[in-house]
């Protein structure tokens, strides 16, 4: 652990407590490393007017990280982190320990966009991912504050956005959901399924198969490391799909384009086989099936359909509430070890949402008024 005067920076004044803050060193070459990052000791100041401070209790592990663990981030899309500094721009919950901000006392529970860390003080009202991470109090009584992370919160706006909006779900849709046993893919598939539509699922390994099929009720799943993908996925909708929701991008994308009958869909939130990709992708060599049968390819993020975290808060919040959308959870415990529980992620170990549950820092009181 380092400390802010071992990083060059100056004790900070009117200091509430001490507390950790995980910063990049270098940009990851591949796999993401625990030598990628360093873990930094920080003092953390009072809040001022329009600020609260908040003691974080969870932070989000998201896939889409990778891309700002870069020198560059993708055009248009969040920046890179800066290296030697906090990542700003992480979803997480936590619990408000000092308030200078109308709307917010000691003890609420909320989410913010400043992760990967012990405490953050937050500017109320300041709009951060696209207003996804706005400063936001919490129901817990719905779900426990973590599911604000996942089905309440970014992947299940992404999930609702992408099904209902981005493909315009149609009745007697046949639908396939890539990654579907991950963070966001498992709840599109089960939210179709909740509509009433024929879902197939694919992931990485028979025991995620095996998740989709029993416990998620999806109507075909198969792991796309078995065989060629065209015809896993042929086998498994052998009349061919609708809407492809798409997690994965390259010879996924391909695959589905080749199955998709006239008028099919296609929403792409997210294309983690290129996240770390050393050369460039090739796009899909058969593109042109998208004129041939008349095909919509539209990508899409949370961040645009802010608009929609009300209505899918309240539905979703019911689906729970109900039973009939469920939530696994991948939980890596202690704020040091969020580097690898990303690394994890991308690896797919994962099952559910990936979280990081922070074990806290050091209360230490200022003397400060």
């Amino acid at each position: 652990m380092h400390t802010l005067a071992e990083s060059g920076q100056a004790p900070r004044e009117d200091t509430a407590v001490i507390g950790r803050e995980v910063w990049p060193v270098t940009y990851p070459r591949g796999e993401v490393r625990a030598s990628d990052f360093r873990v930094v000791e920080v003092e953390v100041r009072h809040p001022r007017p329009g600020e609260v401070l908040v003691r974080n209790t969870w932070t989000s592990v998201d896939a889409a990280l990778r891309l700002r663990l870069r020198e560059t981030a993708p055009p248009g899309y969040f920046p890179a982190f800066p290296l030697e500094e906090p990542m700003d721009g992480i979803m997480t919950v936590g619990e408000v320990v000092e308030s200078r901000a109308d709307g917010f006392s000691p003890g609420d529970m909320v989410w913010h966009a400043l992760g990967w860390r012990d405490y953050a003080v937050v500017e109320a009202g300041k709009q951060a991912l696209g207003g996804v991470g706005t400063l936001t109090k919490l129901d817990v009584d719905v779900a426990p504050p973590q599911a604000h992370l996942g089905a309440l919160g970014a992947n299940g706006l992404t999930a609702y956005a992408g099904l209902f909006h981005a493909a315009g779900l149609r009745d007697g849709d046949v639908v396939w959901v890539s990654a579907a046993a991950g963070a966001v893919g498992s709840l599109a598939a089960q939210m179709a399924k909740i509509r009433g539509h024929r879902v197939i699922g694919s992931a990485g390994s028979d025991e995620k198969v095996r998740y989709l099929l029993e416990e998620l009720g999806l109507d075909g799943a198969f792991n796309y490391k078995r065989g060629p993908l065209p015809d896993l996925l042929r086998e498994a909708a052998p009349d061919g799909i609708d809407v492809y929701f798409d997690n994965v991008g390259g010879d996924h994308l391909e695959a589905a384009l080749g199955a998709l009958r006239r008028s099919g869909r296609v929403a792409i939130c997210g294309m983690i086989s290129e996240y770390a990709a050393k050369e460039p992708p090739h796009g899909p060599g058969n593109l042109m099936l998208a004129v041939t049968k008349g095909l919509t390819i539209r990508g899409f993020r949370a961040s645009g359909h802010t608009h929609l975290l009300p209505e899918m808060r309240r539905q979703v919040g019911a689906w729970v509430r109900e039973g009939r959308l469920h939530c696994r959870e991948t939980i890596v415990d202690g704020l040091p070890q969020a580097p690898l529980a990303l690394a994890g992620l991308l690896r797919g170990d994962n099952t559910g949402k990936t979280l990081v549950r922070i074990d806290g820092g050091t209360h230490r009181e200022s003397t400060v008024d």
